[in-house]
């Protein structure tokens, strides 16, 4: 498996603990003047519910009480997965490297709806197992390839731990090469096999079964969901990931994409950026932030909850409420897009709705 990706830091511990360092929690003062007004506003005592939580997220997250969201991006991570070579999705490994192509062409899913939301749409190539070159040099995406896929994890480790820290490196790196330019990141994924990937993550980090964590993910039929779950439970066996080491689940069970996107989300939580976390593999990636570095949980905004069986518990581990229940299960970064509306509507009632002083109506709040 040969790697492709050459990091800008020769000393990766130190790169990684350098950014851990830089991610603190939300701002308490800035949290404490955003609940302040909220309460104030002419309505009953916190009307709006979620909204209101999320309004002071986002004055915690960004320091300010008029928190910057125009400029959002969503940033799509590919990589193939060996364990393809077991059957464990209804499409072939070449529906990725295909896909890249739509999306570059603004034909998929999670363009449609990043134009709706006014988002920009960003794919790098953090594992796609076909040559995406012609595409990286005519500057239609980004190269942090590491390998051109992973490994079967049903017969070993997806990937070593060294390729696993320079794939979380890859993705901080993209975060900070997007942050001046970006007010809120969202995060979207692409790669066949990944809900495979992303299930052993969640079984490994949170102890639940298979039985009860395993989706259909592509839409396998019966036979193929029972084999799906026979592939999974063989390689948690196999591979012992240690629940307590984020890197050695990542390397062992994980993905190139579900690392970038842990990079990300490192990323962006050292940069004080909000980022927005699609679905079940975007989770995943998050799972692995939070067991790298617990702080980025404060930057995180969950879109909404899938119909995979085990989102919900990947949630329940991290602490984080979807916005939404569509019974979604497409990636790309979809439901992450649509969340961008609510989370422009939760600054607009932030900054836009006047208090009960600015507009003059007798009384106070009431509950």
């Amino acid at each position: 498996m040969p790697s492709t990706y050459k990091p800008g830091k020769p000393d990766h511990v130190d790169f990684l603990e350098s950014t851990f360092r830089r991610i603190f929690p939300q701002d308490a003062a800035f949290r404490d003047q955003a609940k302040a007004r909220l309460e104030q506003l002419t309505m009953p005592h916190w009307a709006l519910g979620d909204l209101m939580d999320l309004a002071v997220d986002l004055a915690g997250i960004t320091r300010s009480l008029h928190p910057p969201v125009q400029r959002k991006r969503v940033v799509i991570m590919v990589g193939d997965h060996g364990v393809t070579a077991e059957g464990v999705s209804k499409y072939p490994s070449e529906v990725t490297a295909q896909m890249v192509y739509n999306f570059v062409n603004g034909g998929a899913g999670i363009n449609a709806l990043a134009r709706q939301a006014r988002a920009e749409v960003a794919v790098v190539d953090m594992g796609c197992a076909a040559d995406l070159s012609a595409l990286v040099n005519a500057g239609k995406i980004i190269s942090k390839k590491i390998g051109l896929g992973t490994a079967n994890m049903a017969l070993g480790p997806a990937m070593t731990r060294t390729h696993a820290v320079f794939a979380v490196e890859a993705g901080i790196e993209v975060a900070n090469q997007m942050a001046n330019e970006v007010d809120i990141f969202a995060t979207g994924d692409m790669g066949i096999g990944n809900t495979t990937a992303s299930t052993a993550i969640v079984a490994a980090l949170t102890g639940k079964s298979i039985d009860e964590l395993t989706g259909r993910g592509t839409g396998l039929d019966d036979a193929q969901f029972e084999h799906k779950k026979k592939v999974l439970t063989q390689i948690l066996q196999l591979n012992k990931p240690d629940a307590k080491d984020g890197l050695d689940v990542l390397a062992k069970v994980g993905g190139f994409e579900i690392a970038g996107i842990a990079g990300l989300i490192i990323g962006a939580a050292a940069n004080r950026k909000p980022v927005v976390v699609d679905g079940f593999i975007s989770t995943a990636g998050a799972m692995i932030a939070c067991k790298l570095e617990p702080f980025v949980r404060d930057y995180l905004i969950c879109a909404h909850r899938s119909v995979e069986a085990g989102h919900a518990a990947m949630q329940e581990q991290i602490g984080c409420k979807p916005l939404l229940d569509l019974k979604m299960r497409l990636g790309e970064g979809t439901g992450a897009a649509l969340a961008f509306n609510i989370v422009e509507a939760a600054v607009a009632v932030l900054t836009e709705v006047a208090t009960f002083a600015e507009a003059g109506v007798t009384g106070t709040p009431v509950s």
